[in-house]
């Protein structure tokens, strides 16, 4: 089935940061959310982050959080995206009747798996997606009739690629229509090929998979991103992927007391 998605959409919405940025080409930086405080997500919105990945899969975020969560982030400009706990049709739904701007799904292994996420993230006749709900149209500022005639080719559907399977069976993931960015996690990855995190990130597999993760991307006209730890490594990866997340909120407040209470001792 032909139909359009984020790739070729000539929907405007200024509200959809994210996919307005990564359109365009602009290299959008995206970060981690972990802490379930509508506090959290309007001190990271205002960072100039374009995108907010709210960690409903390692992160202490269950329901209430997540819809606080992406009503604070959108009302700010930035673009809510939830991270899914797994990739069942219910948690999918939930997850976009917040008014969420997209969600990334963990631990895909095969096509079949990114076909019925893509089935469960589109309304009829692409998907079987349902509604009944007000909320998520509030998140792209449409009313309901808007949001139901513009979802199915703006809301992001990123797919994590992160295991042994998942690298074997990359080219098939990425030719499923409906997939629009697939995502690197380069810890469960190197865990999955190496056998333990972090990579040091010069190993052959590693690099190798890497690679064959990109190219496919490229070869099916998808986005590609992944996670980094840093700035200098995000303007690194700006030569190979669209869009980077940059660690997440629990590291970047850890990261900061620490290296003040190492100046204060020294």
């Amino acid at each position: 089935m032909s139909y359009p998605t984020a790739h070729t959409t000539d929907i405007e919405n200024p509200r959809l940061r994210l996919l307005n940025k990564i359109k365009a080409g602009e290299f959008p930086l995206m970060t981690f959310m972990a802490i379930p405080s509508v506090r959290m997500a309007q001190i990271v919105a205002l960072t100039g982050v374009d995108g907010i990945v709210i960690d409903c899969e390692h992160g202490n975020i269950g329901d209430d959080s997540m819809h606080n969560a992406v009503a604070a982030i959108s009302a700010l400009g930035v673009s809510p995206i939830i991270r899914i706990r797994g990739p069942a049709h219910d948690i999918i739904k939930r997850a976009l009747d917040t008014g969420a701007h997209g969600i990334m799904v963990p631990q895909i292994n095969n096509a079949e798996e990114a076909q019925q996420i893509v089935q469960s993230s589109k309304f009829p006749p692409q998907g079987v997606r349902g509604q009944g709900s007000a909320f998520p149209a509030i998140g792209h500022g449409l009313t309901t009739p808007e949001y139901m005639r513009s979802a199915n080719e703006t809301i992001l559907t990123m797919i994590q690629i992160e295991t042994r399977a998942g690298v074997e069976n990359v080219d098939a993931i990425c030719a499923v229509p409906g997939v629009d960015l697939v995502f690197i996690g380069p810890n469960d990855l190197a865990q999955s090929l190496l056998g333990y995190v972090p990579a040091r990130g010069d190993e052959p597999e590693f690099v190798a998979a890497i690679d064959k993760i990109v190219e496919a991307g490229r070869r099916h006209g998808k986005w590609t991103g992944r996670m980094v730890n840093d700035g200098a490594t995000a303007k690194e990866a700006k030569k190979r992927f669209d869009t980077v997340a940059i660690t997440g909120d629990t590291k970047a407040i850890q990261n900061w007391y620490i290296a003040e209470f190492d100046v204060a001792r020294s």
